[in-house]
């Protein structure tokens, strides 16, 4: 299977935006969306069947970072900051400032606005260990819902999150420290959203564990199969975001 990295132009803002969670008003409606995002392992029958999109911009202090997720049941447990936030349904930063696929940064939210930050000297294929709570001063998240959060009786149409991360929070993730980033320097870049499936007890949502689980033949044959979806801008190829060097590629314009 022959995989095409994703790109994106990332324009500069001509207004600030709004970092209350949701991708609209002025500075966000000038910035283009991404193409829908697809399946890690790029697989034709394991198309996402709810939609995710993100969009960028950048100024003199912040790379800015907007993604709406469609989700008829919006829901977290984690409330502890950085903590292992895949294990709740999360929307996940890639970046690797200067695309060596070395010390590169992550970011993961949940639907509770709880975050993990940590980075990578290298990959974990390579030996790499992470390094926890590499929490950067000054950044700016929120999340922002479209229903009722972990309300199990209705149904909701989504969720979104915007970020604004400093530019002097990035600086130690590119070896030639060359953050704001000039006109056309380009970047390595994914996005990931971890979707779980999920039951109700006792009123409340529990996610579906890897090896099922007591109701799992509730579920259709894929969700059985799969109980933990991996839906990407760029795919990998794998079940596996840390192979930087199949990320996309953002380019500063």
């Amino acid at each position: 299977m022959t995989l095409i990295a994703s790109e994106y132009l990332c324009q500069t803002v001509r207004t600030k935006p709004s970092l209350e969670g949701f991708v609209t008003g002025n500075g966000w409606d000038d910035l283009p969306w991404s193409q829908n995002f697809v399946d890690i392992t790029g697989q034709g029958d394991r198309q996402p069947w709810l939609r995710t999109r993100v969009k960028m911009g950048w100024d003199k202090d912040f790379l800015y970072v907007g993604v709406e997720m469609e989700e008829p049941h919006v829901w977290g447990t984690i409330t502890r900051k950085n903590e292992q936030m895949f294990e709740d349904n999360d929307f996940e930063i890639f970046l690797d400032p200067d695309s060596d696929g070395l010390n590169y940064y992550e970011f993961e939210i949940n639907a509770l606005g709880t975050i993990w930050e940590l980075s990578l000297p290298k990959p974990y294929k390579d030996g790499g260990l992470p390094v926890l709570g590499c929490n950067i001063k000054g950044l700016v998240s929120a999340v922002g819902v479209k229903g009722t959060l972990n309300d199990p009786s209705d149904s909701d149409e989504g969720w979104s999150v915007t970020v604004a991360i400093p530019w002097s929070g990035l600086a130690q993730y590119h070896k030639d420290g060359a953050v704001p980033p000039a006109i056309g320097d380009s970047w390595r870049a994914n996005f990931s959203r971890v979707q779980w499936q999920h039951e109700v007890v006792n009123g409340r949502y529990v996610r579906v564990p890897p090896h099922g689980s007591k109701t799992a033949e509730s579920l259709n044959p894929e969700e059985q199969l799969h109980p933990e979806s991996n839906w990407v801008w760029s795919p990998q190829g794998v079940v596996n975001m840390h192979i930087p060097e199949r990320w996309g590629k953002v380019t500063f314009v």
